[in-house]
């Protein structure tokens, strides 16, 4: 049985590193940090927000400080610093990260963003986040097993070997991972490519804790959680698929996949996986597939971009599980729609009260259905892209949710917050 270590000694020398620099003065911030810029966050909503992760685009802080330095800069609310990050990679999510505690309603927070426009002066905060990848090395494959291995190795990236099926013993929990301080998640890197949940009993990293012993011992209860969800043969949660011939098919076959783990930041961890040559309904489609998560929240957002062709829809929902109630919801202008369900389909033994959820856009919704093995919901893309986010709320989490009437008021909010997303303005734009 894997039991969660003790903190590192060099995690606990960065958090206090991390302290340290929390509690560095205004006066001094000023004088490493000379140039400023303002930024000013509004919630549109007339409810409060909590944890709220604030993005600024890089061509946008460009285009109005020009001098900016990625890599020397702090960002301060009033004399307070806030943790931040820059994502450095050249997409749409480049740019500065931050995630601040709360966003009261009708109530303009403005940021100061000091920097340096020369050298180096990186800051260091908490670990809130984390993305990894990890298989074994030094053995090799018999009958589509990995025998012989030595350890598990974190990657940055994968291409699958063909070998690979389920139980290959190769990858380290069957797949990619990646969490906040809520929740944490998984897909199998395979034939099913099905998404799991870890249900976390603490605020701390895990994963890297996870399925150290070569097999399966997340099933059991352990001090950080466990694997809390059946996932078999149906979507888990959130799962991509195609709904055809009745049922929702999974991204089974193909010819090849690449697994990339795009950012692994404190407050924001991200996850590429390109699909090549996805079979299904006739179609022969490469899908992108990007699964983003931000610190303080359990949601993953999920992104999908497709080519070689128009297919009638994509799908995704979640276990049909007799256990738990199903709520659905085709959303409007001013809350996204939902598929979810809540009651005791936790795998921790007799099973504690759980909720999951995949929100997505109105205009996106097609129908609901259902299968055998799941909920579905089919939705449309445009321009070959789709947007859907996925949740998972365990009662044992430090301050869980723990009934069925707070789970749905949880629920309605985050689908308002999605489809209300914060203001952002950057000084001198």
């Amino acid at each position: 049985m894997i039991k969660i270590l003790k903190p590192l000694f060099t995690w606990q020398l960065l958090f206090v590193i991390g302290l340290c620099n929390l509690q560095v003065t205004a006066q001094d911030l000023k004088k490493d940090y000379p140039k400023s810029f303002s930024v000013t966050v509004s919630n549109p909503l007339k409810q409060e927000r909590q944890d709220v992760m604030v993005f600024l685009k890089a061509d946008e802080i460009v285009k109005a400080v020009p001098s900016f330095n990625p890599k020397a800069f702090v960002v301060l609310d009033s004399n307070k610093e806030i943790a931040s990050q820059y994502n450095t990679r050249k997409d749409e999510h480049q740019g500065i990260v931050l995630v601040l505690d709360k966003l009261e309603a009708g109530k303009p927070r403005k940021l100061t963003i000091r920097y340096n426009a020369n050298g180096e002066k990186p800051r260091t905060y908490k670990k809130r986040t984390q993305a990894e990848l990890s298989h074994k090395v030094g053995g090799e494959f018999q009958n589509r097993k990995y025998i012989n291995g030595e350890k598990f190795v974190n990657v940055d990236s994968l291409r699958v070997p063909d070998e690979v099926t389920d139980h290959s013993f190769y990858i380290r929990y069957e797949g990619p991972g990646w969490e906040s301080d809520k929740v944490a998640y998984r897909f199998y890197l395979d034939w099913r490519n099905g998404t799991d949940v870890f249900g976390k009993k603490t605020n701390e990293m895990v994963l890297q804790n996870v399925g150290q012993d070569g097999y399966d011992s997340y099933h059991e209860l352990q001090d950080w959680g466990l694997d809390v969800l059946k996932v078999g043969k149906s979507l888990g949660v959130g799962t991509l698929s195609m709904f055809d011939a009745g049922k929702a098919n999974r991204v089974e076959k193909t010819d090849s996949m690449i697994s990339v783990i795009r950012e692994n930041g404190n407050l924001f961890s991200s996850i590429v996986t390109d699909y090549y040559g996805w079979k299904v309904a006739g179609h022969v489609l490469d899908v992108n597939s990007r699964l983003n998560i931000h610190a303080g929240s359990r949601l993953t957002q999920h992104q999908v971009s497709l080519k070689g062709g128009v297919p009638q829809n994509l799908s995704t929902g979640i276990i049909n599980d007799k256990k738990a109630k199903l709520h659905t919801s085709k959303g409007d202008q001013s809350q996204y729609g939902y598929v979810a369900s809540y009651g005791k389909q936790s795998l921790n033994g007799p099973g504690d009260n759980l909720g999951i959820a995949v929100l997505f856009r109105p205009q996106d919704f097609q129908e609901f259905t259902k299968d055998e093995n799941s909920h579905i919901v089919k939705l449309t893309p445009t321009g070959g892209k789709l947007e859907y986010y996925f949740l998972a709320a365990w009662e044992l989490e430090p301050e869980g949710i723990k009934t069925e009437e707070e789970f749905l008021k949880y629920l309605d909010k985050t689908a308002k917050e999605l489809a209300n997303p914060v203001k952002v303005k950057i000084a001198g734009r």
